[in-house]
């Protein structure tokens, strides 16, 4: 299995917890009652912030302590934290950024796709369904919103590790909102959108950039943001991937 290059970086902080073994301030693990049960396979945590990835650490393992967890700060350390042995979940806290902003997008997909099987999970602060809806497009199998509690999130990891896919139930509930909102008041597209807008709407619709939008129609890259802008506020939508998610459902 390919993986991303990783640097010489090892410190005490991104070593493994190991079945409930929480290092102390010299860095040397401390046994504790579970000692003798078998553990779980290794679960990755990703956050630039030590003291966010150490205490998400810390409440995974004493809500399981059969799990073993690493957290590190950069997506280079996870080989060498795990050396031979495959992560059984990596866990990436974006904390307040977009996974639909381009670059918290790349860098989500690459790293889906350098691991593979490897279930990867985001941890976000915004359970928005347009987020939602990037996150699994990009291969995620887990979204976990901050505003959980540990006990939610060690679930989410339990099944996407299991092979399933773990969505808040908020996310869920306004995607209903969406789906009938449109079902029942969103007008045909012919009537609902100028020419010009329509134009646009069959560009979003095949993920083209506003800057080939602009090329292809012949406009200023401002004025296809303006069109845009419209669109979103025409279908109540507040990104674009929920204005391809809404166009989507008024076509079927």
């Amino acid at each position: 299995m390919a993986h991303p290059q990783i640097s010489d970086f090892w410190n005490d902080a991104t070593r493994p917890l190991h079945n409930g073994h929480l290092p102390d301030a010299n860095g040397l693990g401390r046994s504790d009652l579970d000692e003798g049960r078998p553990s779980e396979g290794l679960v990755m945590i990703v956050d630039k912030r030590a003291l966010e990835r150490e205490c998400l650490a810390r409440g995974l393992i004493e809500h399981n302590p059969t799990l073993r967890v690493s957290a590190v700060g950069s997506l280079d350390e996870i080989q060498h934290i795990a050396g031979d042995e495959e992560p059984s979940a990596i866990l990436v806290i974006l904390g307040a950024r977009k996974v639909t902003d381009q670059n918290v997008r790349a860098e989500l997909a690459h790293l889906i796709s350098e691991f593979g099987t490897v279930p990867v999970i985001v941890v976000v602060d915004s359970d928005e369904p347009g987020e939602v809806l990037a996150a699994l497009e990009c291969g995620a199998r887990g979204y976990i919103p901050t505003s959980v509690t540990v006990k939610v999130a060690a679930e989410a990891i339990g099944l996407a590790r299991a092979g399933g896919i773990f969505v808040p139930a908020s996310c869920v509930l306004a995607l209903r909102e969406i789906i009938h909102s449109t079902a029942n008041g969103v007008r045909p597209l012919s009537g609902m959108f100028t020419t010009r807008e329509a134009a646009v709407v069959e560009a979003l619709r095949t993920g083209k950039a506003n800057k080939i939008i602009a090329y292809e129609l012949n406009l200023c890259e401002s004025t296809v943001k303006v069109h845009i802008r419209n669109i979103m506020k025409k279908l109540k939508a507040t990104n674009r991937t929920e204005v391809a998610y809404k166009l989507r459902q008024m076509l079927l």
